[in-house]
């Protein structure tokens, strides 16, 4: 009997698995926890012992000097992030010195950049005085103006220029203080004190104040309470004068448009004042204008397009009340046993496809962070600092993303076709597109005769939202009524206003003309836009959500109610929590929201005329009260992870596989990123010494290379010869004739000579002198094979050819990609 049961159990459980149907895995970890680690030591070794698969903050490179250091470890290095001090311009009843241009222009004399670099970084980085730093595509377009500039560290010629300054202001120095109406000049910085770079450049900031004659005090917090003192005050109160800012990046781009006007130009809402009507705000028409040119593709050739971001960055500089420091090279830790990381080339490991991609022999992926909760998470004008949108970036799938190496748009959740007539033509808008009429509350057909400049279309792949829910074309259509209705301000009463996001999306509704849907999945998109790169039109025009539309409309009712604020500077000045559909309170004020439209058969405004059945909407807004019910959270997105709990008390945020047939990425989709296929110089042949006037050779060869870019110069540093010249099955051969060789100098010559790949945006590099002469009589030639360049193990190479090879590399991109 015993023997029989167990028999027909067993078959019992065949049939049973016969009939099941399981879902195929989308990422190779059923979950994901994030925790909180404040301090890196600790972080370090518990990454060493397995506690930890990987560390979402960077490691001093003190700790990871010798390979018994490195035991148990990888090592990954990223560049991307940078250093900052936003300088308070504010006018104010009580004396602000920075308010006066000069002096803010000063501190660029006062800051030791080398310093900074070499012993707070450990060499780890650069110096630099813009927000491009040698990492970025941009930086060759901007560097002759930054040479004029010829910053050093010079704290006399800052004192004499502060001290000009002061005095034309009436200030005196009594006993070694300066005074302003017998009331001492003070100046309050507040430091980032869980940074230990930021807080020694504050500390020696601080120093260098108070040698010159300022009252200095010195507030200590992190981004939180900086939130409140720095980005939540008005500055003409003065609660700070200077702040110590730290940048990361989200992703590796080729043609940046937002940089500019997010660090230097007051529309952007990221300046002191941060658009809030109530504060005193920093004002630049200059700026405004040319950013805004850069961003809404307001140019005719790539050239024009240089010369505009040459300009802002100029006049960034003068103004220096944003004044960059360092670029970083961080250092990232991850667990020997852990594979499938992806080092994006701006984000770094913590890049979006790292979870995504990452496998262990364990099911869970354990991830320490540095902090875990540090801002509202809301994806209007919440999700600003870099922690929450690590997880987000799994969380939720853009329309299109950067390439991790070459910084260039390719499609995620949509295909694209592009149509331009720009930048001078025009393309004609058919009648039956429409666009949101935010005066009239409705949409309008486009009028006859209306023309854009350029055509998308794009064919989405929707699936399934996380709560169950199919995404679809309402989804769509709600997001551009969205972004067109609160980033136009028909009058100074209009309720759909928002101090930081009003401003960014007024630029971009500009530029779009209308939309025309052709099927459920498939859209035509006509915009005023023109880039020389197909694939930023696209970016450009994509219309995307990445929650459905139902949290959107109850986000929305709970701000026009003045319950929240959908951004910090708006939740500040309204005395009203900044909303974050993460904190049980607000997912419970959008329950109840959701509730309210449920019962009272709600349609929003965007989707009314639909011709939608009543069930419809009862079942998008059932399925969202139940998710928020049994979740405890009100973040629904459509990424391959899905928020599964937020724990306060023990610092950790958990997110689980979203184990969903509909989702268009399995397993290993993005493994392509994983070991991408670096340049690499292994052989050169270039003779010791050259006779001058003859023709001579260098004989280059390379792996995974498309093409080779060299620099000849003279003992003077004078350019001589620059071509860029495609590589033929890995060999190529530089042919330097007599005319060029009568311009080397008896002495000296040198070549720089640089590996570019069009898929993997950091080339290899090499350099050598050779001694040129009047003789006829030659030494033997050298040969450097098997080279293994750019070991990163001094600090020259760490931050020195960094910069040379970035050079090189936009130079190439320029002469490739730019039209005349």
């Amino acid at each position: 009997m015993k023997k029989l049961l167990v028999i027909i159990l067993a078959l019992s459980i065949v049939i049973i698995g016969q009939n099941q149907v399981f879902a195929e895995k989308n990422v190779f970890f059923d979950s994901v926890k994030f925790i909180q680690y404040l301090d890196e030591n600790t972080a370090l070794e518990e990454v060493r012992n397995g506690n930890l698969d990987m560390y979402y903050y960077r490691i001093s490179s003190d700790r990871l000097e010798n390979n018994q250091a490195r035991e148990g470890l990888q090592v990954f290095d990223s560049t991307g992030g940078s250093y900052s001090i936003l300088v308070n311009p504010a006018e104010s009843e009580n004396f602000n010195p920075f308010s006066i241009k000069e002096i803010r222009f000063a501190l660029n004399y006062l800051v030791d950049r080398k310093l900074i670099v070499n012993e707070l970084m450990g060499g780890y980085g650069a110096p630099i005085i813009s927000y491009y730093g040698p990492s970025d595509p941009e930086y060759l377009t901007i560097l002759e103006e930054l040479e004029r500039f010829n910053f050093k560290y010079n704290p006399a010629l800052a004192e004499e220029i502060i001290t000009n300054a002061l005095k034309e202001r009436g200030a005196v120095k009594i006993d070694e203080k300066w005074q302003v109406d017998q009331t001492p000049i003070e100046i309050r910085i507040f430091i980032r004190s869980d940074d230990p770079v930021r807080k020694s450049i504050g500390e020696i900031l601080a120093i260098e104040l108070e040698r010159i004659g300022f009252s200095v005090k010195k507030d200590f917090g992190d981004l939180n309470k900086a939130f409140v003192v720095v980005y939540g005050s008005n500055p003409s109160d003065l609660k700070w004068n200077l702040y110590t800012e730290g940048w990361g990046r989200s992703a590796f781009v080729k043609y940046d448009s937002v940089g500019l006007g997010q660090m230097y130009s007051p529309w952007f809402s990221n300046m002191p004042g941060f658009n809030d009507p109530s504060y005193w705000n920093y004002e630049n028409t200059k700026l405004d204008e040319i950013t805004q040119k850069i961003y809404t593709g307001d140019f005719e050739t790539a050239k024009n397009r240089s010369e505009l971001i040459q300009e802002a960055v100029v006049e960034g500089i003068n103004e220096s009340v944003r004044i960059f420091l360092a670029s970083k090279i961080d250092q990232y830790v991850v667990n020997e046993k852990v594979s499938g990381v992806v080092n994006d080339f701006g984000a770094g490991v913590p890049s979006r496809f790292t979870p995504i991609n990452a496998q262990s022999q364990n099911d869970e992926l354990v991830i320490g962070v540095k902090q875990i909760y540090q801002g509202a998470w809301n994806p209007i004008m919440g999700l600003t600092d870099s922690y929450s949108r690590h997880i987000w970036g799994i969380l939720s799938d853009p329309g299109t993303f950067k390439h991790p190496f070459t910084g260039e748009t390719f499609p995620v959740r949509t295909n694209w076709q592009v149509e331009t007539a720009g930048p001078n033509g025009s393309l004609i808008v058919p009648t039956k597109a429409v666009m949101w009429n935010p005066e009239l509350q409705k949409w309008e057909n486009i009028k006859p005769n209306t023309v854009s400049k350029s055509k998308v279309i794009f064919d989405f792949n929707f699936g399934n939202w996380h709560n169950g829910q199919k995404i679809d074309m309402n989804d769509i259509m709600h997001s551009l009524y969205f972004t067109i209705e609160w980033g136009t301000q028909t009058d100074e009463n209009d309720r759909t206003f928002d101090t930081e996001f009003t401003p960014r999306a007024a630029q971009s509704i500009q530029t779009i003309i209308g939309v025309n849907q052709i099927d459920e999945d498939t859209i035509e998109v006509y915009v005023d836009y023109w880039h020389f790169d197909e694939g930023e039109i696209a970016d450009w025009a994509v219309i995307w959500n990445t929650m459905p539309w139902e949290i959107s409309a109850a986000m929305e009712k709970a701000v026009l109610d003045g319950k929240v604020s959908f951004s910090r500077s708006g939740a500040t000045s309204k005395n009203v929590n900044w909303l974050s559909l993460i904190i049980p309170n607000d997912a419970n004020l959008i329950r109840e929201y959701l509730e309210e439209f449920r019962d009272s058969k709600y349609i929003p405004i965007s989707l009314e005329n639909n011709n939608l059945e009543s069930k419809y909407f009862q079942e998008r807004f059932d399925s969202s009260i139940k998710w928020i019910e049994e979740n405890n959270h009100a973040v629904i997105s459509n990424g391959p992870f899905y928020l599964e709990s937020y724990s306060p008390e023990s610092r950790t945020i958990k997110v689980n596989s979203f184990d969903d047939d509909s989702y268009p990425f399995k397993i290993g989709s993005w493994s392509e990123f994983e070991n991408p296929k670096f340049p690499t110089i292994t052989k050169i042949e270039l003779e010791n010494v050259i006779e001058k006037g003859s023709e001579f050779s260098i004989q280059v060869e390379a792996k995974n290379t498309d093409s080779i870019l060299y620099f000849l110069t003279n003992s003077q540093g004078d350019m001589i010869s620059s071509q860029s010249m495609d590589v033929v099955e890995g060999k190529i051969s530089i042919i330097i004739d007599s005319v060029d060789s009568e311009k080397l100098q008896v002495g000296a010559g040198n070549v720089k000579i640089f590996a570019v790949s069009d898929s993997v945006l950091k080339p290899d590099f090499y350099e050598t002198s050779f001694i040129v002469t009047e003789m006829k009589t030659k030494l033997p030639s050298s040969s450097a094979d098997d080279i293994e360049f750019l070991d990163n193990k001094s600090s020259y190479e760490v931050w020195i050819v960094p910069i040379i090879i970035i050079i090189g590399v936009v130079i190439f991109l320029r002469k490739r990609y730019s039209k005349p």
